[in-house]
């Protein structure tokens, strides 16, 4: 898998030292490698919490539809004929 990041540094590492300035150099790297690892990290967060909304909605579905507690026995008796 072609990595254009790690491509780039191998260009950066294979340059004459000369024709190159290590702080900018380190500063671009770095600042590269910062932009990767933040969308990395807020694409996981995003998928946590599209993850505990479904859990939330698993659970919650039951408790949708109306509950009695009485029971049919009882409903009947309660009826006069």
């Amino acid at each position: 898998m072609h990595d254009p990041f790690e491509q780039s540094l191998r260009d950066m590492l294979n340059a004459s030292p000369q024709g190159r300035d290590d702080d900018a150099c380190l500063d671009r790297v770095l600042k590269t490698a910062n932009r990767q690892v933040g969308a990395q990290d807020l694409f996981g967060l995003i998928g946590r919490c599209f993850q505990a909304g479904m859990i939330a909605v698993n659970k919650g579905a039951p408790h949708l539809a109306p509950v009695n507690r009485r029971t049919r026995t009882a409903q009947r008796a309660d009826k006069a004929d």
